[in-house]
């Protein structure tokens, strides 16, 4: 029953079919469970934009806002007084008048102890010291941080969606959600949306991550002549993204770019001109693929391995590129091999 529906209603199962937008949402809801305070404790550290504290915009400086729940994280900073200004301290306040003197007396080397020459003084300048020679031991040179994880900036997809100036809304359904579109796509400028929804994929919190991947999913599929103009206004925004060096916004950029260059004729040749802007981090993060052995990756109909996504992405650069594109790929990554057979 369920084979003979899917031949005669092939639509319908196409459209039921988790995207890779709500994939991402359904994968966040795993990944709560295992790390309940993560997003947390990435927007007190700056690893990613904070939101607005309330529907209706952020509070006002003089209202009090709860930190329960920062100290139970550990990440309320103690506050720092001086010691002489705290009169209740555990030193007590600070001495004056004939106890300071007093102290003075048994305590020569102290600062309040009136200067006293001793037999280092008078050595015309000469550095002598009388305490013993301590070797310091060498420590490990730091790290140079090249596959660090950057902090996420705002993006314009989140300021423009805040504003309601995007015309979309999420379609809650039943399995997975949709983009409810407000105008039909096909009448949509590309010119001015597409730049501001691949600006979005570096989003890491619903609803902004799950609109910009979903919008251009959507945006792609039915663009056909009018993506190819807009190539250059994406590289910034595709730039911006790879270079967060976070492996979960690389791989949804990278699905993005593969679909990028099918979706239209010419636009895998009109990439190559911006390959010093892209392959860098395609250059830094390719070796990094699993190595599990003879183990089952489970996870793998995800498509999160980073090196194998790049390495997909640039056999499709190849292809699609055009002459030019081996030369231009390998003078980038130089452990590239063609896969078109010579």
């Amino acid at each position: 029953m369920r084979l003979r529906a899917l031949i005669d209603y092939p639509e319908m199962y196409a459209q039921s079919k988790v995207s890779d937008a709500a994939q991402l949402q359904k994968y966040d809801e795993f990944k709560r469970m295992i790390e309940p305070n993560k997003n947390k404790i990435d927007k007190i550290k700056g690893r990613i934009p904070k939101g607005q504290e309330s529907p209706f915009g952020d509070f006002p400086p003089s209202y009090d806002k709860p930190t329960e729940h920062l100290k139970l994280l550990g990440l309320l900073p103690a506050a720092k007084t001086p010691r002489a200004a705290a009169p209740n301290s555990a030193r007590g306040p600070a001495p004056s008048g004939d106890r300071a003197a007093k102290l003075a007396a048994t305590q020569p080397n102290s600062a309040r102890a009136p200067f006293k020459r001793n037999v280092l003084s008078a050595t015309g300048g000469a550095c002598v010291s009388t305490t013993p020679r301590v070797e310091r031991q060498a420590g490990a040179p730091p790290k140079a941080g090249a596959y660090a994880r950057r902090n996420i900036a705002p993006s314009e997809f989140r300021r423009f969606y805040d504003r309601g100036d995007l015309p979309i809304q999420v379609h809650h359904a039943g399995t997975s959600n949709r983009i409810a579109w407000k105008v039909d796509i096909e009448k949509l400028d590309y010119h001015h949306y597409l730049p501001i929804f691949f600006d979005g994929l570096r989003e890491k919190e619903d609803p902004y991550r799950f609109l910009a991947v979903e919008g251009c999913h959507n945006m792609l599929d039915k663009g056909g002549s009018k993506i190819l103009p807009v190539v250059p206004q994406l590289i910034i925004p595709i730039k911006t993204g790879l270079n967060t060096r976070d492996l979960e916004v690389i791989a949804t950029m990278l699905k993005i770019l593969q679909k990028l260059v099918l979706s239209g004729e010419m636009i895998g040749e009109a990439l190559v001109p911006y390959y010093r802007q892209i392959l860098p981090v395609f250059n830094l993060f390719k070796s990094s693929a699993k190595n599990i052995g003879d183990k089952i990756d489970y996870g793998q109909r995800l498509r999160n391995n980073v090196g194998e996504l790049i390495d997909e992405t640039l056999e499709i650069f190849e292809i699609h590129g055009g002459e030019d594109a081996f030369i231009n790929i390998k003078y980038m990554i130089p452990t590239y091999e063609s896969c078109i057979a010579t």
